[in-house]
């Protein structure tokens, strides 16, 4: 029995040489799977490496703090929830910003990780610089957030 096994797995091998040998990219992501799976290359070690991430669970460890080969977001535009936020809202929130108080800028501040001891100042700093925030009647949302960014 195994014997038998052991030719099974031999075989199973032998037939996955080929695919693993053209497989070419590493589609993994970052993580600790990915790190140790690193130079070698085709689709056994890319299954080793996201099983290996998936398992550890350490993807979102590692986005979160730019560790484990993963690049940790630049800028507020990279954060999709607050650019969602604040493309649903550009009108909402420039009538807050103007104003220094409101239901979105708190909101924003929120979203944005300002201490709520730091709000007041944060609000003021806004409103102080509505003009450079909301420079044009076309301005987007990721210029506001860029702005608001470049304030910060």
């Amino acid at each position: 029995m195994k014997r038998l096994m052991a030719v099974l797995v031999l075989v199973g091998l032998m037939m996955a040489a080929p695919v693993v040998s053209f497989a070419g990219q590493m589609n993994t992501g970052c993580g600790v799977g990915t790190m140790i799976m690193k130079g070698h290359d085709g689709l056994l070690f890319q299954v080793l490496a996201v099983t290996t991430n998936g398992i550890l669970g350490n993807q979102t460890f590692g986005i979160t703090t730019g560790t484990l080969d993963c690049k940790k977001a630049t800028s507020f535009a990279m954060n999709e929830r607050l650019n969602i936020y604040v493309s649903e809202n550009m009108d909402n929130l420039a009538n807050d910003i103007a104003r220094g108080q409101g239901e979105y800028l708190n909101t924003l501040a929120v979203l944005l990780e300002v201490p709520e001891t730091g709000r007041t100042t944060f609000y003021s700093k806004l409103q102080s610089n509505f003009g450079a925030i909301y420079s044009s009647s076309n301005v987007t949302s990721v210029d506001v957030l860029n702005t608001i960014e470049a304030l910060m």
